[in-house]
């Protein structure tokens, strides 16, 4: 049941029909676990409090350097050396201090992960590295919960969900390889500031309308975008029936 405050505060998406006091309850009552609170990881996290997300885990083990604050938003030049979970947590505190908040401030192992996903609804994917990606992938599926999966370089940026308990590929099914440790860094290749807010906000509005059942999540495809030309393709993905990670579903 929504209260007073919250029946104005989140006044602009109770108004659109389709989504209603309804999917505003379903994302009260939703928590989600974000991996990566850099780039990508600082808007969806800022996106998802401001929308009324009940509960957000907040997961890493950097700290906030000088080079982080061009494009990682929720922080500020007085968190240079805090944990950046918990100078995300601290963002949020002051945006919707409604929205409960568990810090992890440091790197999930694989254990963590499977640990943390059984006891979410979803998975937001901001981290950096494959290894990561990898293990979220089958901590996701072991739990039955959806993976949201952005990644962003240069001008350049990609955005999946990947539910095979519920129909299509996994992570795994796209990338089968796990012999890569590190994916294409921004500190080696560079990135423009708001390509991460972009895929970061795009990863928001997919976990949005899975927890509220609002529109058509991403699903059995891949969006492909260059941010320099504006060119947007979005690319069929079909699983795998020999991948490892999934295809025994």
């Amino acid at each position: 049941m929504l209260s007073d405050d919250q029946l104005l505060r989140y006044n602009r998406q109770i108004l659109m029909q389709d989504f209603d006091i309804a999917g505003q309850e379903r994302l009260q009552a939703a928590c989600v676990l974000i991996v990566g609170l850099g780039g990508l990881g600082c808007p969806a996290a800022l996106y998802l409090a401001a929308a009324g997300v009940g509960q957000l885990v907040l997961a890493d083990g950097d700290a906030v350097e000088l080079s982080n604050l061009q494009r990682q938003i929720a922080h500020g030049d007085g968190d240079i050396g805090c944990n950046k979970a918990a100078s995300v947590a601290q963002s949020i505190a002051g945006l919707n201090p409604e929205v409960k908040l568990e810090v992890q401030p440091h790197y999930l192992d694989a254990e963590q992960m499977a640990t943390l996903c059984s006891r979410v609804d979803l998975v937001v994917d901001a981290s950096d590295n494959y290894p990561t990606r990898f293990d979220l992938n089958r901590a996701c599926i072991a739990a039955g919960i959806p993976l949201v999966s952005a990644a962003a370089v240069r001008g350049e940026g990609q955005l999946a969900v990947f539910d095979p308990n519920r129909g299509g590929p996994c992570y795994r099914c796209l990338y089968p390889s796990e012999g890569s440790a590190t994916a294409l860094s921004c500190s080696e290749s560079g990135v423009l500031a708001p390509v991460v807010g972009v895929l970061g906000a795009l990863q928001a509005m997919e976990a949005i309308k899975l927890l509220s059942g609002y529109g058509e999540a991403l699903r059995s495809a891949l969006l492909v975008m260059d941010l320099a030309t504006q060119q947007t393709q979005r690319l069929t993905l079909a699983p795998r029936p020999d991948c490892p990670d999934c295809g025994h579903l």
